[in-house]
């Protein structure tokens, strides 16, 4: 009987790994836009002091009116 020759799997890890590295960096890139989001979110509520109706808003709303 004769041995059968292994196959090389060291192109194969090779390409298993770049493919977990290139997942790793995507989930890495999203986690972060996420957290930037939610902390961009909070900054703008507490900045924003709430609707103010002022002489040139309801000068606005007049227009609309006619």
């Amino acid at each position: 009987m004769s041995q059968q020759e292994k196959p090389d799997t060291g192109r194969r890890g090779f390409l298993k790994t770049m493919g977990l590295a290139g997942t790793a960096v995507g989930a890495v890139a999203v986690a972060g836009t996420v957290n930037a989001e939610v902390a961009t979110e909070t900054e703008e509520e507490t900045k924003s002091s709430g609707y103010q109706e002022t002489e040139h808003v309801r000068s606005y709303y007049d227009t609309l009116r006619n």
